[in-house]
């Protein structure tokens, strides 16, 4: 075979006009696929910020309002709704299929288990039993020393090496919280120690469960968490229960608080467990920090609004110190004041794009701090009649 031959045999061939050309590229492949439908983050965490604030004013209200004053009971309740709602989710929806990845067995159970939930039914005993005692502004201000106590116990535990810088880190948080103890009017040792108490049981078992996923064989969601953990929760409490509150309580004390309010307060402690393992996908540790701090905030002013809770200039203060030393030892000043910039930066972008938007944020924020300023602070109307018939009685006059 010539040269000229070997070239023309190797080289492309011409085709014919009317000929058809395969396709190199499958024109389906090219088509871009349609974006699936997600809601925006924010969605997440306002839900989650709902929820969370809805469960403890709703316990607040049921064990001090209604006058139900079972906590344990109530606990117990939470505890056997979420047994059979995950019992429910497990069988017929695909949100527990991650406990399949989770080796547990009896032995494991037994010993991992079964400690950590007796530390989380302590800490739901506890938390509700303050309800009886505390208003909900002075139990948020607490419960800012969690991350204190969570890094003392992870010490004690031996899950972290103690550190002193880190140490002075927390220590504001310790500071604040005390200020803000002393600037409490209405100050209940009993309700204090609960408190102290359910603070110290959530610490040990975050810190158990801590030590527990360590190991990826025991990766779990709040979700599977739950799972594994309301069943025995709900039998310790149950023991408590029925020595403690079963024999006090009647059937028309849970009647007058009904049925349907008992089933919805459980729906919303549920739903919120459902919740946090949505919200820690679609977001991030910083949100979670931030979106606590603002949860806080957000019920101390419900509280006030709700209950009439007297907060004074004092504990505002303390309170302020302890939760920017909460936000500082989560994230640290590199990464706030990185935030800090880029938060200037999209403040500043949100204004030249919503100008209007951003003067009725502006005009929200100052309405509350004045709401915190002249309707926290004054003396209620009970104590304005105190007043007004001190003044009447110095005057000689008679009460109208």
């Amino acid at each position: 075979m010539g040269v000229e031959e070997k070239t023309r045999a190797s080289g492309d061939q011409p085709r014919e006009p009317n000929q058809p050309v395969l396709p190199t590229v499958n024109p389906e492949a090219e088509k871009s696929q349609p974006a699936k439908a997600s809601l925006h983050p924010a969605v997440y965490v306002s839900i989650w910020i709902t929820l969370s604030s809805s469960v403890i004013l709703f316990n607040k209200w049921i064990l001090s309002t209604l006058g139900f004053a079972y906590p344990v009971l109530l606990t117990t309740f939470h505890l056997a709704f979420a047994t059979v709602m995950t019992q429910l989710l497990a069988r017929y929806t695909t949100l527990l299929d991650g406990r399949k990845t989770v080796k547990m067995t009896g032995r494991v159970y037994l010993r991992a288990i079964v400690p950590i939930g007796f530390f989380f039914s302590l800490s739901l005993i506890c938390g509700n039993l303050t309800y009886l005692y505390l208003s909900v502004a002075f139990i948020q201000m607490l419960k800012a020393t969690t991350p204190v106590a969570v890094l003392l116990s992870s010490w004690a535990l031996g899950v972290s090496q103690p550190n002193l810088k880190v140490f002075l880190n927390v220590s504001a948080i310790v500071v604040g919280v005390v200020i803000a103890s002393f600037g409490e009017i209405k100050f209940v040792w009993i309700g204090f120690i609960y408190q102290i108490a359910g603070i110290i049981f959530e610490a040990l078992r975050l810190t158990m469960v801590q030590r527990l996923l360590s190991s990826a064989e025991f990766k779990m969601d709040p979700l599977v968490s739950l799972y594994y953990f309301a069943p025995v929760c709900a039998a310790m409490n149950f023991v408590i229960a029925l020595f403690w509150e079963v024999p006090k309580v009647t059937m028309a004390e849970v009647y007058d608080v009904g049925l349907f309010t008992f089933f919805l307060n459980g729906m919303c402690a549920f739903l919120l467990n459902v919740s946090v393992v949505f919200l820690i996908g679609k977001t991030s540790s910083l949100v979670l920090t931030l979106c606590g701090v603002l949860k806080d905030v957000l019920l101390v002013v419900a509280s006030m609004i709700i209950w009439g809770t007297q907060v004074t200039a004092l504990q505002f203060f303390g309170y302020s110190i302890a939760l920017g030393g909460m936000v500082y030892y989560k994230l640290g000043y590199e990464a706030l004041k990185g935030y800090a910039g880029e938060a200037g930066r999209q403040w500043a972008d949100f204004g030249n794009r919503r100008p209007v938007l951003r003067r009725l944020a502006i005009i929200a924020f100052v309405l509350m701090a004045l709401f915190a300023l002249f309707g926290g602070f004054a003396p209620s109307y009970d104590d304005a009649h105190v007043y007004l018939d001190e003044a009447k009685n110095k005057m000689g006059l008679s009460r109208l």
